[in-house]
């Protein structure tokens, strides 16, 4: 949705704030010391196909829940981050798990500069962090992960949200929303929804676009689709069934739903 190509997102607006109070997932992150992850990582995770003995690469770690539910799979896995927050908080949820026995890297590095030798790693995850990037940097980073990644090897792509949905649904969801008295919670960006997208959010992508954008990275048996967490909503009938037909039936729900993944190999 950014007008602008190029730039970069400066990494001290990921702060402790930033990861513990509006990053999605903290909630369980804060209930469970990263035990517990949230849906959407759920998701990433089990689409995975993470193995005991692989060697995973989590690309954007964050918090580090990721990390040590990937350490608990039996996994060999390191993460980078180039935010300094979200080092210390990995190396916080590393140090617990290496109390189990669990061993986990975590290092602060660049997406575009992964300090790696070639063929190293057997999944590399980017999980929320593609949103985060202008396009000039997510054609580097997805040529860095795929530099490391072993032949045959697989790199996850989680991001939200749907780019259709922001230019396309949002104007009419808001439109609706506002005849029904609750156009203040529906601002005109969308990004506006979380203040601080504002600034930190640059290059949302819809499934097509990350599905072309995969190919283009020289990924193969690529596969991009949607999902979109249950709504806990207390609607009448109606509502009920016009987000079912919004949320369902394709291609509608291409512009309804939220949640872009993909998967790719070398």
């Amino acid at each position: 949705m950014d007008k602008r190509s190029s730039g970069v997102v400066p990494s001290a607006l990921y702060n402790e704030q930033y990861f513990l109070h509006v990053c999605e997932g903290y909630q369980e992150f804060l209930s469970s010391e990263g035990e517990y992850l949230s849906l959407r990582l759920t998701e990433a995770l089990a689409v995975a196909g993470i193995a005991e003995g692989m060697r995973v690469l989590d690309v954007g770690c964050g918090r580090g829940e990721i990390l040590r539910n990937t350490a608990e799979l039996g996994a060999r896995v390191v993460g980078i981050d180039y935010a300094a927050a979200a080092v210390q908080l990995s190396r916080q949820v590393a140090a617990h798990a290496a109390e189990s026995g669990q061993a986990i890297g975590v290092y602060q590095a660049s997406a575009l500069y992964l300090p790696f030798t070639t063929a190293s790693f057997n999944r590399v995850l980017m999980l929320d962090i593609v949103e985060h990037l202008y396009p000039a940097e997510l054609a580097v980073a997805l040529a860095e992960a795929r530099r490391v990644l072993q032949p045959g090897g697989r790199i996850i792509i989680h991001t939200a949200p749907n780019v259709w949905y922001d230019r396309y649904a949002y104007p009419l969801v808001r439109r609706v929303r506002t005849l029904m008295g609750e156009g203040d919670l529906y601002p005109e960006d969308p990004r506006a929804i979380i203040p601080e997208n504002m600034h930190v959010h640059v290059n949302e992508q819809s499934m097509m676009s990350l599905r072309r954008t995969l190919r283009q990275a020289g990924f193969r048996q690529v596969k991009a689709w949607l999902s979109t967490p249950p709504q806990q909503r207390q609607e009448n009938g109606a509502f009920r069934a016009a987000r079912w037909f919004l949320f369902t039936v394709p291609p509608v729900s291409w512009f309804f739903e939220r949640e872009v993944f993909a998967v790719g190999e070398k």
